[in-house]
């Protein structure tokens, strides 16, 4: 399968039929930066038409393991070489939900000072959750990142009838701060 490059989209349900959940997993090399590498949270924001969560319960992150509706949750352990992973069960997504968006922040004190640009490497993958099958795999996004404490990875998004993913690699400087703005999440 070929890499996906930032703002490139597949239709995911269109290709594979009958495709009922997803598992998004990130892989990334902290090098041996520890405390950079244990501080990393993989997160998931249920939005609306407006791109918007419509409370607290839609963020998915080690706090609130599950989204209010079930349709999503963090994996307690992850396979295949990721670090992190979520599982999307798109049957049971609401219909007033139009996107998933998966994020990776920073979960660490101002003093700590860690960034995503310490990051030698970053990865998103799709995976298929009936069988593990490796659906779509992003570009190293770690190449952008700078003084970033947080990214909007990529988003499992609905076009029509179908659902589609799309890589973002977004990053925010003002890390879950930003994503919370961004994504009207309340903190």
């Amino acid at each position: 399968m070929a890499e996906m490059k930032r703002g490139a989209n597949v239709a995911l349900t269109r290709e594979i039929p009958g495709l009922q959940a997803l598992v998004v997993g990130v892989a990334w090399n902290a090098g041996a930066e520890r405390v950079l590498d244990d501080g990393l949270v993989l997160a998931a924001v249920l939005c609306g038409a407006d791109g918007r969560a419509r409370s607290d319960q839609d963020f998915v992150f080690f706090n609130q393991i599950t989204s209010s509706d079930q349709s999503t949750q963090h994996l307690e352990r992850a396979l295949g070489g990721d670090n992190e992973q979520l599982e999307i069960s798109l049957a049971d997504v609401p219909a007033e939900i139009a996107r998933v968006v998966v994020v990776l922040y920073v979960n660490d004190g101002p003093a700590q000072r860690r960034t995503l640009g310490q990051l030698r490497s970053c990865i998103v993958r799709v995976l298929n959750a009936a069988d593990n099958a490796e659906l779509v795999r992003s570009e190293d996004l770690s190449r952008a990142f700078e003084g970033e404490t947080a990214v909007a990875l990529g988003e499992v998004y609905r076009n029509g009838p179908d659902w589609k993913f799309k890589v973002l690699g977004q990053g925010y400087s003002k890390g879950i701060t930003g994503i919370a703005t961004d994504y009207g999440i309340p903190l």
